[in-house]
């Protein structure tokens, strides 16, 4: 019998003493364990290191050394993964439950598969599902909308995945979603909560940032006219930020 398709989990951390071990446990938890995981750490100078050297032998890969920033980090555990599939969870971030790797691999005849995430807060709290809800079906046109399918709760094929581009200091994810989807019409909705997601503490600067790099990644996917319009969609939530304090 053929061996099932290995699903790679990768892990991008930094100076994240607090949360680190709660995202490895959520990952080496899984009923589902033909798997690899691999953490790639920023050169971290708090006890992250010595967290990480607790599951040093469960832990398929890890590494520790200076990066470029988040994005540059994630395409070393591109490049490391052997696996057929693809799937990040970073720190601060969980699997939804014990069973999700199980469940994802029933579905796995697919090229991305997806699904749904609550948002959580640093003490593991939940505070529900997330705004943007993915679609029932996700497709190139979809996408106009926004970064409908959080990134936590995308799986893809590895042979189909790019690189993520590093000069994207913020939405690089969002512009790595639009070439993968760009790449396969084999795309299945599992229907399942996938991820937890751990909300940041985003600036007003940072929020800005990001939505400045959407503008131009949706200017160079779906053209001018298209990044307008959905851009004066988020200028509302900008501004509600700057109120309320949280996005």
């Amino acid at each position: 019998m053929p061996q099932s398709p290995k699903i790679s989990i990768i892990t991008v951390v930094y100076n994240s003493e607090r949360f680190i071990e709660a995202t490895i446990q959520s990952i080496l938890n899984q009923s589902f364990k033909h798997f690899e995981y691999i953490i790639v750490d920023g050169g971290s100078t708090d006890r992250t290191i010595d967290i990480i050297k607790k599951y040093d032998d469960k832990v398929s890969y890890w590494l520790s050394e200076p990066d470029n920033g988040l994005y540059d980090a994630m395409n070393k555990g591109l490049q490391i993964a052997k696996g057929d599939f693809l799937l990040f969870i970073n720190s601060g971030d969980k699997l939804y439950n014990n069973r999700t790797l199980e469940i994802i691999h029933k579905n796995i005849n697919a090229d991305i598969l997806y699904g749904d995430t609550i948002i959580i807060n640093e003490n593991n709290e939940s505070l529900g599902l997330r705004r943007l809800r993915p679609p029932k079906t996700l497709t190139l046109n979809s996408l106009k909308k926004g970064m409908l399918v959080c990134h936590q709760s995308f799986i893809i094929r590895k042979s189909i995945a790019p690189n993520f581009n590093t000069d994207y200091k913020f939405s690089s994810d969002f512009d790595w979603v639009i070439k993968s989807v760009k790449n396969t019409k084999k795309i299945y909705n599992t229907g399942q909560i996938i991820s937890k997601f751990m909300e940041g503490g985003q600036t007003s600067n940072t929020v800005y940032k990001g939505l400045k790099e959407r503008f131009l990644i949706m200017k160079k996917h779906y053209g001018l006219f298209s990044a307008i319009m959905q851009n004066l969609l988020l200028i509302p939530r900008f501004f509600g930020y700057l109120i309320t304090k949280k996005i």
